[in-house]
């Protein structure tokens, strides 16, 4: 069997305490010592974790699509977004889904749901206090879980969307919890337990609107998600589109909000970038966007459990063993980024990366189906944000890391203070 690629001598818990404490020093330090691929073994792990950020290994990795998810990746996320979730299935069941899945972000379809982005929005911005600090996470939060009620669930009751609005916001708050990330890492599930109870009011309301949209379709993914079928003529039940739509929930509010609260982090320490996206300038405001993924990536880890062995660049990893790029090291080599911690947004405009040297939503047959609407999203919002406010730090020094579930975010919430255009 081929040896597993060097890596830190420590133990896995104290390795466990730097990524949770320090994550990017954490992998620096991995990197400096190592080099592009190294081994790390975390608490509550059963086997080695082999860390990869050559753009050449990312893409045999991602390219292989008989790769396994990673089973830990089941024992945290089953008991919130179901067995049948897209996150969670494999092989031919979940191509079958994705492949149904996809036509709702593709195109005019999802450019369809940019006025309830900026309606959501308008209304989140309006509460914003004016001239004092304030931390704009949680309002980012609001905006993408006002989103997701209405374009994905199509909840268009007003008082139902706002008891939705208020459980879902409870529920995601604690599965954020460093408490909760800190008890399953050392192999504690009856949080999760408990985080599975809260989620039944949530699903009878779900399934309310479900069953609504199976009498009366409208646009929404929820109504898509209810008129598909699948190659042999059949569809959905009513159980599975729950479980979808608790993923794309999971997937797309509290990543799409960290990725908005890093990129303002980013804007208001650097007044000219600031400026000029401001300027109405589509394609530079997707490259801010762009710029912001690469250096401050939301999901740090996406990986694999090799079914078949991975052969590239002079690695030789046996099947079995789990991989996974890591997205900060790989956004910041010097030889695809020059100047690779510098925020320039023009370098998406005049040489934009290879596919798997930007990797934030992941790659291959797994990469994140909403990716474009998140991208959309981030770019509407920063249009409406940029519109009405002039921003300052609140702070001399820019956001460390705080690590919620799965996320990192600014461990402040990005704080700014606002004044009205």
């Amino acid at each position: 069997m081929s040896a597993l690629p060097a890596g830190p001598a420590a133990s896995p818990a104290l390795q466990t305490a730097r990524w949770l404490a320090r994550p990017i020093r954490f992998l620096e330090d991995n990197r400096r010592r190592y080099g592009d691929t190294f081994t790390v073994m975390f608490k509550g792990f059963r086997t080695p974790l082999v860390m990869v950020s050559s753009p050449a290994v990312v893409r045999a990795l991602y390219g292989e699509p008989g790769h396994a998810m990673p089973p830990g990746r089941q024992l945290t996320l089953k008991p919130l977004v179901g067995a049948r979730s897209l996150l969670l299935l494999e092989g031919a069941e979940h191509l079958s889904r994705r492949k149904v899945m996809l036509p709702p972000f593709r195109g005019d379809r999802m450019r369809a749901y940019e006025p309830i982005i900026r309606d959501a929005s308008a209304r989140a911005l309006s509460e914003w206090p004016v001239g004092r600090a304030f931390a704009v996470h949680p309002s980012m939060q609001s905006i993408t879980l006002d989103v997701i009620l209405r374009a994905v669930f199509g909840v268009a009751d007003e008082a139902r969307r706002a008891r939705l609005h208020a459980l879902l916001g409870s529920l995601l708050a604690a599965t954020t919890s460093m408490s909760l990330q800190v008890q399953v890492l050392f192999g504690r599930m009856a949080p999760l337990a408990a985080l599975q109870e809260q989620a039944r009011e949530i699903d009878a309301l779900l399934l309310a609107e479900i069953a609504a949209r199976r009498e009366a379709p409208g646009e929404d993914i929820c109504s898509l998600l209810v008129q598909a079928v699948f190659e042999d003529g059949s569809g959905m039940s009513d159980g599975e589109i729950r479980d979808q739509l608790m993923t794309l929930l999971m997937a797309g509010h509290e990543t799409t909000a960290t990725g908005l609260a890093w990129t303002l982090d980013l804007l208001v320490r650097y007044p000219s970038v600031l400026e000029q996206a401001r300027s109405g300038d589509e394609a530079f405001l997707r490259a801010v966007v762009s710029e912001s993924l690469r250096l401050r990536p939301v999901v740090p880890l996406a990986g694999r459990r090799l079914t078949v062995p991975l052969e590239v660049d002079g690695l030789s990893l046996p099947a079995g063993t789990d991989v996974t790029p890591a997205m900060w090291l790989a956004h910041t080599r010097a030889e695809e980024y020059p100047e690779p911690y510098a925020f320039r947004p023009s370098r998406f405009l005049s040489n934009p990366p290879s596919t798997y040297t930007w990797i934030p939503f992941g790659g291959g047959v797994r990469r994140c189906i909403g990716a474009p609407f998140a991208e959309l999203e981030m770019r509407v919002v920063l249009e409406e944000v940029l519109a009405r406010f002039d921003l300052h730090p609140a702070g001399r020094g820019a956001e460390g890391i705080a690590r919620r579930n799965v996320t990192f975010s600014p461990r402040h919430g990005t704080r700014v203070v606002a004044t009205p255009r």
